[in-house]
């Protein structure tokens, strides 16, 4: 494929699953999961948003914290509904081989027990990421420049917090991607960004073509959340200019102001982002650079069968409903035929 060769924008985006992939185009959203007996369910799914009711909502540098709401809810839906469907099935398990905590768990819960602990895990989560991506930096950067430096790098602050920031979330996303599990959801993020390639290249959505797509997006969530990082550091640095006692007054004020700036921060990165996805040049290509090299991390090479399922999924949103139901179920007979097990691979 020619470097020179240009990108139609398709609208089409995308998030993976357990054991599958969500995908949003002009025909709504679809999620495609691997079942346990090697078919491929298709599961088709309304999308409302509040900027359907308010075009205001819409315009650019206010849709972008909403857009980014919206879609962790709607993804974290996704997910616990993937999880149920492929990852948790209680009804063939023998209760001699069940500990009394899951037997309990199962009997007073049963199919809810999923969106339970999905819950706890989300509430669980963030708290941590507060702790590891603000309160940490923010405090290992005072350590340094108190006790390390003398109090001579109060300038440079923002600047050490952001890197420390980056290399944190570096490290935690390499540690994440060791785990089995974790690398086979980053499979089906490589089948998803490939599938979508294939739609934007013009290409017909075979596993041959969408196997020669490149597995690294530029409208990636990971690109996102680096061009965030990187903005917070200049946004940060410019309130250190602008106000340089801040930080010293209190360290939870400084935290509260640079949480309070967020929205502004992901709205100008998530402008960003569309522009680096409509767009080919020098500046989107520096814009998408790092996001580009942390896909390497959290993008993996898939096997045919989970190209199957990235297929399916973007056929599901880009066709009409009635041309994508035999399409999908001879992908999903095919799959039986041809799923030679393949086992993960780092």
């Amino acid at each position: 494929m020619s470097k020179n060769e240009k990108i139609k924008y398709s609208g089409v985006g995308g998030e993976a699953l357990i054991e599958g992939i969500m995908m949003k185009g002009p025909n709504g959203a679809a999620i495609a999961c691997r079942m346990p007996d090697g078919t491929i369910d298709i599961t088709r799914k309304e999308v409302h948003s509040v900027t359907d009711k308010c075009k205001l909502l819409k315009a650019p540098f206010i849709r972008g914290p909403i857009n980014f709401v919206e879609q962790m809810i709607f993804g974290y839906k996704c997910m616990m509904e993937s999880a149920e469907k492929t990852a948790f099935d209680t009804s063939d398990t023998n209760e001699e081989e069940m500990s009394k905590l899951d037997k309990w768990l199962n009997d007073h819960l049963g199919p809810k027990m999923m969106n339970v602990i999905g819950g706890i895990a989300m509430v669980l989560g963030c708290a941590l990421a507060f702790l590891i991506f603000f309160y940490l930096p923010t405090k290992a950067s005072d350590l340094i420049n108190n006790y390390l430096a003398n109090g001579t790098l109060d300038r440079y602050i923002p600047l050490i917090e952001g890197l420390m920031r980056m290399i944190i979330f570096v490290a935690y996303m390499w540690g994440v991607s060791q785990m089995s599990d974790i690398k086979r959801v980053f499979k089906y993020h490589g089948a998803e960004h490939k599938s979508i390639f294939c739609v934007e290249h013009g290409l017909e959505l075979t596993v041959e073509n969408v196997r020669k797509q490149k597995r690294f997006h530029p409208r990636c969530g990971t690109s996102f959340i680096f061009i965030t990082l990187i903005l917070s550091i200049v946004i940060s640095s410019l309130i250190n200019v602008i106000f340089p006692d801040l930080r010293a007054t209190s360290l939870w004020l400084w935290i509260a102001v640079k949480v309070l700036m967020l929205p502004l921060i992901m709205s100008i990165g998530y402008e960003c982002i569309r522009i680096a996805g409509k767009h080919d040049n020098f500046l989107t290509r520096f814009l998408s650079a790092p996001g580009l090299l942390m896909q390497r991390i959290t993008t993996k090479e898939p096997e045919d069968d989970i190209i199957e399922v990235g297929i399916a999924a973007i056929k599901a949103v880009i066709e009409p409903i009635e041309e994508t139901e035999t399409p999908v179920d001879e992908t999903a007979e095919k799959s039986d035929k041809t799923d030679d097990g393949d086992t993960d691979e780092g």
